[in-house]
């Protein structure tokens, strides 16, 4: 199984949606490097393939990685893609359930990691998340979270965004590009893929659908959580970088 050409098309398929994705990735690496150091002990939220751990470890070759998923299609190309790297372990859990930190090590984070990912919650259990997350980090760490946070007092800002964003998946599916549908039935055809397909379509079908949260949502419902600050590191119309600090 070639899974460094599973990792990239994923990547590839993210971007269709997302052209400013590697942007963010740059500003987040920088972010925790100026927060915490060159050697951090991160938390890979919801890790997808790994992308975040990957572009980490290019900026900052001496952090460690744990990295959580509830997918085991996108863990099993995490973990082939990482085979042999001492520096990230795996592990499964939902964090829409109360008790997902008990696989966690007992050791503190110096710096909680995700992005496009709470926007698939319900906003209880994001909530909850927050709060969960608070207690996982270490007294002057980082969470950091790029999203969705679409701003709804901005309608016409939002629909530029939505032009701009239909005229880029054009081009790019002129140029072969996969959207999410065509590359999930891609991985269908994969004999290699088929329980872990499987399993990740169960997942999609017990799915009802999360809520876009706006920036100062966010930014509140952690500092209820615990967290000291919490501000924007990046953004675009509809999507922001939001850093919280322990």
């Amino acid at each position: 199984m070639n899974w460094e050409l599973w990792q990239r098309s994923w990547d590839q398929q993210q971007e269709f949606y997302l052209p400013e994705r590697e942007e963010r990735f740059r500003v987040m690496a920088e972010l925790v490097a100026a927060a915490v150091g060159p050697t951090p002990h991160i938390l890979d939220l919801a890790c997808g393939t790994g992308t975040i751990s990957r572009h980490l470890f290019d900026r900052l070759p001496g952090a460690r990685s744990v990295a959580v998923d509830i997918d085991p299609t996108m863990l099993a190309i995490a973990r082939g893609s990482f085979e042999g790297d001492s520096r990230v372990t795996f592990a499964t859990a939902d964090l829409a359930e109360s008790g997902w930190t008990e696989c966690l090590p007992v050791e503190p984070f110096d710096a909680v990691l995700t992005a496009t990912s709470t926007h698939w919650m319900k906003t209880e259990p994001l909530a909850r998340l927050y709060a969960d997350l608070a207690k996982v980090v270490r007294p002057g760490g980082v969470f950091v979270n790029a999203d969705h946070m679409p701003d709804p007092e901005t309608p016409m800002l939002n629909a530029i965004d939505e032009a701009m964003q239909s005229a880029h998946q054009d081009r790019a599916r002129a140029m072969g590009a996969l959207d999410w549908e065509q590359w999930w039935a891609k991985v269908a055809f994969d004999p290699g893929l088929t329980e872990e397909h499987a399993g990740s379509r169960a997942i999609f079908d017990r799915h009802t659908g999360g809520v876009e949260h706006p920036v100062a949502w966010h930014c509140l419902r952690l500092r209820e959580a615990g967290f000291l600050e919490a501000g924007v590191a990046w953004r675009s119309i509809s999507d922001a970088m939001v850093v919280a600090i322990r």
